[in-house]
């Protein structure tokens, strides 16, 4: 089975602030935001909707992705993110069982 990556877009509850990540399992990384389980900026500024994502077949193209979406304008990250997402509802509870079991398993 291939692995793969995903590149996420998250933001607070007032769509202020956007947040650029990657990861390998996007359920387990979006219950740790949520969960404030990392020191960071996501936790400091509670950025824990997930708006956008979207998926990579291999670590090094997520990783370009991902520092291509942190050069855009604010402007360009939210006609990305309404390309997918156009009422910018939180997309995590399509993962939050998923989450929940991995994150416990993980324990």
């Amino acid at each position: 089975m291939r692995r793969q990556y995903y590149v996420y877009i998250l933001s607070n509850k007032y769509k202020t602030v956007f947040y650029t990540g990657m990861c390998n399992d996007l359920a387990r990384r979006v219950y740790e935001h949520k969960n404030k389980l990392s020191e960071g900026f996501t936790k400091r500024y509670n950025l824990n909707e997930l708006l956008y994502y979207e998926c990579a077949d291999n670590p090094e193209s997520a990783i370009l992705r991902e520092k291509q979406i942190k050069d855009y304008r604010r402007s360009r990250k939210l006609k990305l993110i309404q390309s997918l997402n156009p009422v910018m509802t939180d997309l995590s509870c399509h993962f939050e069982a998923t989450a929940e079991k991995s994150h416990i398993a993980a324990s």
